[in-house]
């Protein structure tokens, strides 16, 4: 697969939420270094709704998150890209993967895979079981990619030099789901490729997913973005904040305290005459510095 944009600008970044549930502290954080870093770097600034999963999405929490945003004074370039707009792009990148030899189906359920896999960092290590083809009296359910043997080694901007070796840690991983539905790794790399994004700016959360959205990447013959993980949000139990921890929904009528807030958690502490949003743009614009976020977790 080749991208079909050529970049006008040296930096690219995008926010991507999944409307999964409504804007809270979290993604918001995300969302307010991913702006400030394209933003000191003279880029582009783009917003993606990744919206692939109908099945865990929320009832009108895409526009609700728009709205959010809106509130809140973000400024973005070009028009929001809904993914569930662009399964032709998809499908043309698994057929390319398909003819190259390097995704094949896969037959196997989850509980056949608990049952003979290893653990490893992130779930289940495939075992291999569909490489060589499906059993004879089972078709495909899914369609996997064939990973290299080898360590897969990139240096993030924040958390520093990060490896994995994807046959080990993770295995062959799917890329068009069983149930049908596109897989997040290879979506976000299709993506991320056709818009010409050349950096990342996302939570911690998803440092362990890189290495296998690289591999896609490589596969697929596109350009590998620089990536920047910002710290992950937790709450006081230490639970990443999210939808499945109750984390309570950022609230636009409060725009001015909960971008001080986010700003704040990222190490960037307004000065006290800061009152309103153009302030405090204006003030974050100025000082934002990655050097300044912190790399461990940030209780909320």
């Amino acid at each position: 697969m080749t991208s079909s944009f050529v970049p006008s600008v040296p930096y690219r970044g995008r926010f991507a939420p999944s409307p999964t549930g409504l804007l809270h502290a979290g993604s918001l954080t995300t969302a307010v270094g991913s702006y400030l870093e394209a933003y000191s770097r003279g880029g582009e600034w783009l917003l993606r709704m990744e919206d692939l999963d109908p099945l865990r999405e929320m009832a009108g929490a895409a526009s609700a998150i728009l709205h959010t945003l809106e509130a809140l004074g973000f400024e973005w370039d070009g028009e929001v890209v809904y993914q569930s707009r662009r399964h032709e792009l998809y499908r043309a990148a698994l057929d390319q993967l398909i003819r190259d030899g390097l995704a094949y189906a896969c037959a196997c359920t989850r509980k056949e895979i608990a049952m003979h896999a290893q653990r490893g960092v992130d779930g289940f290590v495939y075992p291999g079981t569909c490489r060589d083809g499906c059993p004879s009296d089972r078709p495909g359910r899914a369609w996997r990619l064939r990973v290299a043997p080898g360590e897969t080694v990139f240096v993030d901007r924040l958390q520093g030099e990060y490896r994995q070796e994807l046959e080990r840690d993770i295995g062959d991983f799917v890329l068009l789901r069983a149930d049908g539905f596109w897989a997040y790794q290879l979506a976000v790399v299709v993506d991320d490729a056709e818009q010409g994004v050349t950096d990342i700016v996302r939570g911690a959360d998803l440092l362990v997913s890189t290495p296998r959205q690289i591999a896609v990447q490589r596969a697929l013959g596109v350009a590998t973005p620089s990536y920047c993980h910002l710290p992950l949000m937790v709450n006081a139990a230490g639970e990443k904040l999210s939808k499945q921890t109750l984390a309570p929904a950022i609230s636009p009528e409060a725009a001015a305290e909960e971008l001080r807030r986010a700003l704040v958690r990222l190490g960037h502490v307004p000065p006290a005459e800061c009152h309103d949003l153009a302030e405090l743009w204006a003030w974050a614009r100025t000082n934002w510095s990655l050097a300044r976020v912190p790399v461990g977790p940030v209780a909320v």
